[in-house]
């Protein structure tokens, strides 16, 4: 044995003891013999190495290999920093509470969350991320909240055209799956880069990133921190990150909060096709062989039943189901579509194309959002609905209550402008909202109209005593012209007059008696005299009343007056 040998054993039989002594938890010890060389120093004697295993061996995780499950896939990449406040454990409490409502929201959320993770991790962004649907809609497409927003992300109109999501009568892409998915996640990047912090970019993405930076300004200025936890905000924004980080902690570890999770593999869910026949969501159900419900869940941005026809139609279906809806497709003929659209031609009315297509005219207004009285004109495109009664229940809420673009809704009312003049000369306008469909307004000379006619007034006067048993016969009998009975009127009221302005009103002309003739032809001359000019003086009073009445009707009729 070469002495460098020698040298380097003897070495390590006096190193060895040393390291074991100063660290018990060294993973080997090694237990040797008290010397390398015999007593001579002459020759070595063999030596014997017991290698002792104190410690307990960690499982290891292979990251080359994709695992089954995709919750495991989402732990894996989670990435964030955990958030610690009695929110978060306030949040946890409240989801483990409501297990069933936990249930639903991870039963939904399996149809998009292989879409959401393998975009996350395109991205390099954290699996995290991929929960907050949970937070925003509960994983319902069709949410809708007050404020307008929409879909799994919850996209406010203004920014989904921002981040050019289509809205219009036919498609609202704020609720498709992909589109709306690709939207947020940009939008997440977008203030990510700007704050430089995911729990602040989340309270953005809540708040809005223009009052969480002068949130954070105010308190640079204040001194204070600028994290998350530490800034005055609003309540909804306050619960929003804590909620993200309960579900995160549950999914990270169900058992310890005696939850199950479903079981969702690790591989894709859905599929995109295309198509260039015109295609409507019940039909594509039955080609791809698969319930409407699915159908609509994977497809809910469109709002229509049937697939718009500006070119390619895109279409979303379980990704088991593609071959078998390609192969129906090929033989599927456009004919027997269950939902149609069709274009209105030049001279063409929506009456004619309801009767050329064996369907009323009222179901069709109904079920393209138009009321009676709406005009459309050529290049329109009419729904044609199914007439299946199970399609026309499952699609009903996909029915328009308002039309596309291009109908022309006539005013339900019109503003009607009444002027009055009082006895002062004075005039007054008045004006009301007339519905269009009421009774006509009658014309009447110099451009106005007669709002109430003289024969609606009559009926009016004569209404009270209908309700005293008149009966039918006695007013046949009793109906005059409307010109008799005001002459009547007339003649009753001046009649009415004379009476009270003879008996009440002097002769203007009376003159007193003379002493000419005996005292008792005086008296009977006088009371003739007397009585012959009270008869000519009441009838000059009836007169003067006569010329008022006439002027106090005249102001009267010129209240009813209308002008347009």
């Amino acid at each position: 044995m070469s002495p460098r040998v020698i040298a380097l054993l003897l070495s390590l039989a006096w190193v060895a003891p040393s390291l074991a002594a100063d660290n018990s938890q060294a993973p080997q010890q090694l237990a040797q013999a008290p010397s390398l060389l015999d007593a001579n120093g002459a020759s070595p004697t063999t030596q014997t190495f017991e290698i002792r295993d104190q410690h307990v061996k960690v499982p290891t995780i292979d990251l080359t290999v994709e695992p089954d499950d995709l919750w495991e896939r989402i732990r894996r990449g989670f990435s964030m920093p955990d958030l610690n406040t009695d929110l978060v454990t306030d949040r946890q409490i409240y989801y483990i509470n409501r297990p069933a409502a936990l249930r639903q929201i991870f039963s939904r959320g399996q149809r998009y969350l292989y879409y959401i993770v393998e975009e996350l991790e395109r991205r390099g962004m954290p699996t995290e991320l991929a929960l907050l649907p949970m937070v925003e809609s509960a994983f319902n497409p069709m949410a809708l909240s007050s404020a307008q927003a929409s879909g799994l992300w919850q996209f406010v109109p203004s920014t989904g055209k921002t981040y050019r999501l289509e809205q219009n009568w036919w498609v609202d892409e704020r609720r498709d799956v992909i589109a709306s998915t690709n939207a947020a996640l940009d939008y997440l990047q977008y203030i990510y880069e700007m704050h430089g912090d995911w729990q602040l970019a989340l309270a953005s993405y809540n708040w809005g990133e223009g009052a969480v930076g002068r949130a954070v300004a105010k308190n640079k200025a204040a001194g204070q921190p600028t994290e998350y936890q530490y800034l005055n905000m609003p309540g909804e924004t306050r619960y929003y990150v804590p909620k993200l980080q309960a579900l995160k902690n549950i999914v990270a570890q169900p058992e310890l909060f005696g939850i199950t999770l479903p079981s969702i593999p690790n591989r894709p869910y859905f599929a995109t096709v295309e198509s260039r026949v015109p295609l409507d969501l019940a039909t594509a159900a039955r080609l791809a062989e698969t319930p409407v419900e699915e159908i609509l869940a994977l497809n809910p941005g469109y709002k229509r039943p049937v697939l718009p026809t500006n070119g390619t139609q895109s279409l979303i279906i379980p990704a088991n189901k593609v071959d078998v809806f390609l192969s129906n497709l090929e033989k599927h003929d456009p004919a027997s579509a269950s939902w149609k659209t069709y274009e209105l031609q030049e001279g063409e009315a929506l009456e004619g194309v309801a009767d050329r297509l064996g369907i009323s005219a009222s179901r069709l207004r109904q079920v393209n959002g138009l009321s009676p009285r709406a005009r459309i004109g050529t290049g329109y495109t009419l729904i044609v609905p199914s007439e299946s009664d199970g399609e026309r229940i499952t699609l009903a809420n996909m029915l328009p209550t308002k039309p596309q673009a291009g109908a022309v809704e006539p005013p339900s009312f019109i503003v009607q402008r009444t002027v009055v003049r009082g006895r002062n000369g004075r005039a007054t306008v008045i004006e009301r909202k007339v519905p269009v469909g009421g009774s006509p307004i009658k014309p009447f000379a110099h451009g106005r109209a007669e709002a109430t006619p003289a024969k609606d007034r009559e009926q009016e006067k004569e209404a009270p005593h209908s309700k005293h048993g008149k009966n039918k016969g006695a007013d046949k009998q009793d109906e005059k012209p409307a010109s008799e009975k005001s002459a009547t009127k007339d003649k009753s009221a001046s009649s009415a007059k004379e009476k009270d302005s003879g008996k009440d009103k002097p002769s203007a002309k009376e003159k007193p008696a003379t002493h000419e003739k005996s005292q008792g032809k005086e008296k009977a001359a006088g009371k003739d005299k007397s009585a012959d000019s009270k008869a000519e003086g009441g009838h000059k009073a009836d007169k003067k009343d006569g010329g008022s009445k006439s002027k106090d009707t005249k102001d009267s009729a010129g209240k009813d007056k209308k002008h347009h």
